[in-house]
């Protein structure tokens, strides 16, 4: 098995199991949900404002979906981006798919995603 397609292999295992960890009541149960189902531009509505928040289980899930084209075009900077993140919260497996996507990728790419990693600050939450 090719080094891309085994590695696209373990993101969909990994992707999986992310989930079965932060299955909660709400966005995360409904992208769970949306998942499995393979409605991953859904997942990716339901994701994208948590992991703008910082939760680090959603922004491993947005590098995921980045990285492999799932609900949005794909794209390894904004993978790596959010691997990045998720990384710096301790979130497992997170600093090691940043360095299998850092393999496929430029110097110059690699320091726009090191950049906008730096640069992001979490959103607070809409009040109700």
């Amino acid at each position: 098995m090719k080094l891309s397609a085994l590695a696209h292999a373990l993101a969909a295992i990994l992707l999986l199991l992310s989930f079965a960890a932060i299955a909660a009541a709400g966005p995360l149960e409904d992208a769970d949900a949306a998942i499995k189902k393979r409605d991953y531009a859904t997942a990716v509505r339901l994701l994208r404002p948590l992991a703008e928040q910082g939760n680090p289980n959603a922004q491993y899930t947005l590098g995921v979906f980045y990285d492999n084209g799932l609900g949005v075009p794909q794209d390894r900077i904004r993978s790596y981006m959010w691997f990045e993140l998720s990384a710096s919260q301790g979130r497992e497996g997170a600093a090691a798919f940043r360095d299998l996507i850092a393999r496929r990728m430029t110097p110059e790419q690699i320091a726009e995603a090191q950049k906008l990693a730096h640069e992001w600050r979490p959103t607070t939450q809409p009040s109700p």
